[in-house]
């Protein structure tokens, strides 16, 4: 079940991205440390009131072409319309409302949308009075906020999950494998999603950016049941979406969210670029089961040490998903297509597995026999047990003395043996330490 999406929008300078980051507090920090991966600090989870949402933050954008500030918000304000079921429209009280802030006003108000007036830079309560000419807007009562201080973001988000959507639950078998196709425009996710098919239920075009809406399509192989979503070219059709790449990942993130298994597509003909970096952390944050697929290998000038090349390459751009097969394919012409399934449902598997804590406390037990846990300040770590908490992602909980000298280089070592003894092959596994209870 995809989150609702929630949109900050405004001109620039208003501190929007500091509103975005007060909302998702330290949610990014899980891959602070994972060497390799490239954050895009725009896109972020938050959950207030027992709801779960993601939230944008358009400042983040930079739209190409002629360097207009008006035309780069409405650009904003656009995308914002057509993805997000909140938007927060953020205004600063110091500079009151500008004409550039009644243009978006105007914008919102047509969309039809819940819209939520912040109006940033009210530090004290002597500002307080400021806020009243925002009432103009017509978007009922504005909450006043501090970025610097961090006041009113609990009033904000009250605002927001009181306006989010009621979410449907999805309705598929416990045994249905739901597969996402993400990468940037013109990989062939389309194509790739015809040729697992074997018909032309999607349209396909040379045209980066031509497929529509995600759509789910059903299908069973060799008896198991699978479910695609389609994320087309991570942006729709449109002006908007061939000024911006970075917002089109809204639209992935949904598919994300909501599937087993996601395919990183590759272009093999072009190699990796950077964007695809961003593609795949967000599967990685997501702790979803993933695989490289590498398409149009059969454009690719070949010889026998091609395909390990490539391997090394990906292995070495991607260090933060060591775990992720890599299956080199052509949804073209099908070549190693009948590869690809199989893959997908090996990494479905190992992202529900379960191990018994005695099995884990074995190799545990035997890591730190080899390798003991590292000293801080005189105090050894010391770890009591682990367990497994949840599958997908498969997430272990280490019970130590005093979780403040768990090196993360030491939590990845324990991570790494876990991956050596029970292989959780395409999964990303999730650790956390915890203080044993009757520890001081």
């Amino acid at each position: 079940m995809a989150r609702p999406v929630v949109a900050i929008v405004g001109r620039p300078n208003v501190g929007k991205s500091t509103i975005f980051n007060r909302i998702i507090g330290d949610r990014l920090s899980i891959v602070e440390d994972k060497p390799g991966i490239t954050r895009d600090r725009i896109y972020g989870i938050s959950e207030w009131n027992g709801k779960s949402f993601s939230i944008i933050d358009t400042g983040g954008i930079e739209i190409d072409g002629e360097d207009i500030i008006l035309k780069s918000i409405r650009m904003q304000a656009e995308l914002a319309i057509e993805e997000a079921d909140v938007i927060v429209f953020m205004s600063d009280a110091k500079a009151g409302i500008t004409q550039s802030d009644e243009e978006v006003a105007q914008m919102l108000y047509r969309s039809g949308k819940p819209i939520i007036v912040a109006v940033n830079k009210v530090d004290n309560l002597n500002r307080a009075d400021l806020i009243y000419e925002f009432y103009s807007y017509g978007f009922g009562d504005p909450i006043p906020v501090s970025g610097s201080h961090g006041t009113g973001i609990g009033d904000l988000l009250d605002a927001i999950t009181s306006n989010l959507p009621e979410l449907e639950e999805e309705h598929y078998d416990e045994d249905v494998i739901r597969v996402a196709l993400i990468g940037r425009p013109n990989v062939g996710k389309s194509s790739l999603v015809n040729a697992i098919l074997g018909e032309e239920r999607v349209i396909v075009s040379d045209i980066a950016g031509t497929t529509r809406d995600a759509i789910d399509t059903p299908f069973e192989k060799d008896g198991q049941k699978y479910v695609l979503i389609d994320t087309a070219g991570m942006r729709k059709r449109g002006k908007v979406y061939e000024t911006t790449e970075k917002y089109s990942v809204m639209r992935a993130m949904r598919a994300i969210e909501r599937a087993d298994v996601v395919l990183v597509v590759i272009n093999g003909e072009e190699g990796i670029i950077e964007q695809d970096k961003h593609i795949a952390g967000y599967a990685y944050e997501a702790g979803k089961a993933s695989l490289f697929v590498v398409n149009k290998w059969d454009v690719v000038d070949k010889d026998d040490k091609t395909m390990h090349q490539f391997e090394t390459k990906i292995r070495d751009h991607f260090l933060f998903m060591t775990y992720a097969p890599i299956v080199f394919l052509s949804a073209k012409t099908k070549q190693r297509l009948q590869k690809l399934l199989p893959v997908v449902q090996h990494v479905a598997q190992q992202h529900v597995m379960r191990i018994q804590t005695h099995l884990l406390n074995d190799v545990i037990s035997d890591a730190v026999a080899i390798n003991p846990p590292p000293t801080d300040k005189g105090r050894r770590l010391r770890i009591n047990y682990v367990t497994q908490v949840a599958v997908k992602p498969p997430t272990m909980v280490v019970f130590v003395n005093d979780p403040e000298i768990m090196h993360f280089s030491y939590e990845r070592y324990l991570e790494n043996k876990i991956r050596a003894a029970f292989n959780f092959e395409g999964t990303p596994i999730r650790i956390f330490t915890r203080r044993k209870s009757d520890e001081s």
